[in-house]
């Protein structure tokens, strides 16, 4: 183990610390702030900071020429209010790090200080921490700065957390472990009129109507194949609060989910064609736009050979799950620059969900990421 007693009792003061001040995506400034101090007390040779936003990146460079290895983690939180008792609960209402973005950060941290301690023998291992994972923004941002290609990695690992799995035990799999996805708002348009004569206005009523159930019934198979397709309405709204008005008015917004980004397209398309159809009925104007775009998350097999051998070489016990999850991850953006590849660490088996109001990260994982990751670098760089 590279980190001492009083390591871990520090990682975990700083977690806590960050868990009591959530930032949600596109907002994590002081989070960023709180991670590059932490990193200038580890010697990196560099960090780059407003990195895609609010990211930052430590870099350590060995002697000799060699591969770049970077490992990332997430700033941002949820917009959820946390339920806890904990000293370290949120102190800021409505927001909460209730995915365990505070803990990843925190496993980045232990490598900064193995690290700076020892830096690798070849090449640069990159610690990235990634601004807006939660709206599938952060990756694309970062991907796009010009600052990324100075650290543009060979090789990128990832992890998360994972309740319902055994605790401590990881699930590693070759090809796609996250579903694509993307938030689908449909806005439509007619024409108000006074509640006493709604004929004389055109309301989008009854587009809504037909459209819930339209759209969900695009959702297709319970089992995660290239068939798989999954709509989820997640809000909408018609008309103002009144009674005299008759509405002119309405969004839908609905969670689209499927295996891969080929099939999402298809997807797309259906769904454009039903919201087209039912305006098009009702005499309508339509709008559609997309929000929080996620790539699937496909795991590369020399990356995951990689942490294959090193959750051996730890002893850390390991399978291949259950297979994808439905869940969206935006590292998959990385994956199409270099291999990549994220496993799933088991937080435990009966461990509240991640994004429920009572989930708080177990700071007993810091030490078994951070030893897997470390390991992998070692292998790698020496």
């Amino acid at each position: 183990m590279f980190l001492t007693n009083q390591d871990v009792i520090e990682l975990t003061e700083w977690r806590r610390r960050l868990h009591r001040m959530p930032e949600v995506s596109r907002e994590e400034a002081k989070t960023a702030e709180e991670v590059q101090a932490f990193l200038e007390a580890n010697a990196p040779d560099r960090i780059v900071t407003s990195l895609g936003g609010h990211g930052v990146a430590a870099v350590y460079e060995g002697r000799e020429p060699g591969p770049t290895v970077m490992v990332r983690a997430e700033l941002d939180a949820l917009p959820i209010e946390e339920i806890s008792d904990a000293p370290h609960r949120s102190a800021i209402p409505g927001k909460g790090h209730l995915c365990g973005h505070d803990g990843h950060m925190a496993i980045l941290a232990a490598l900064a200080r193995g690290l700076g301690r020892q830096r690798p023998r070849r090449g640069r291992a990159v610690l990235l921490f990634q601004p807006a994972e939660e709206d599938g923004s952060g990756a694309a941002a970062v991907v796009a700065d010009p600052k990324f290609r100075e650290i543009a990695p060979d090789i990128a690992f990832s992890l998360h957390n994972m309740p319902g799995i055994p605790f401590g035990k990881a699930a590693l799999a070759e090809g796609v472990v996250n579903c694509a996805s993307r938030g689908m708002r449909i806005t439509l348009t007619g024409k108000t009129a006074h509640a006493s004569m709604p004929e004389t206005g055109i309301s989008p009523m009854n587009a809504v109507a037909h459209l819930m159930s339209a759209l969900t019934a695009l959702s297709h198979g319970s089992t995660l194949d290239e068939t798989f397709s999954l709509v989820t309405i997640t809000h909408a709204e018609m008309g103002e609060p009144a009674f005299g008005i008759a509405p002119a008015h309405a969004e839908i917004w609905a969670t689209l989910r499927t295996l891969t980004d080929s099939r999402m397209q298809d997807l797309c398309a259906r769904a454009e064609a039903l919201a087209a159809e039912a305006a098009r009925n009702q005499g309508l104007k339509v709008d559609i736009a997309y929000d929080d775009v996620f790539h699937h998350c496909e795991n590369a097999p020399e990356a995951v050979a990689h942490l294959r051998r090193a959750l051996e070489a730890e002893g850390v016990p390991h399978d291949e799950g259950a297979g994808p999850i439905r869940a969206s991850e935006d590292f998959g953006r990385f994956g199409q620059k270099a291999p990549a590849a994220m496993f799933f660490l088991g937080a435990g088996e009966t461990y509240p969900s991640l994004h429920n109001p009572d989930y708080d990260f177990p700071d007993d994982l810091i030490g078994i990421g951070a030893r897997v990751f470390m390991r992998a670098l070692r292998d790698i760089l020496g």
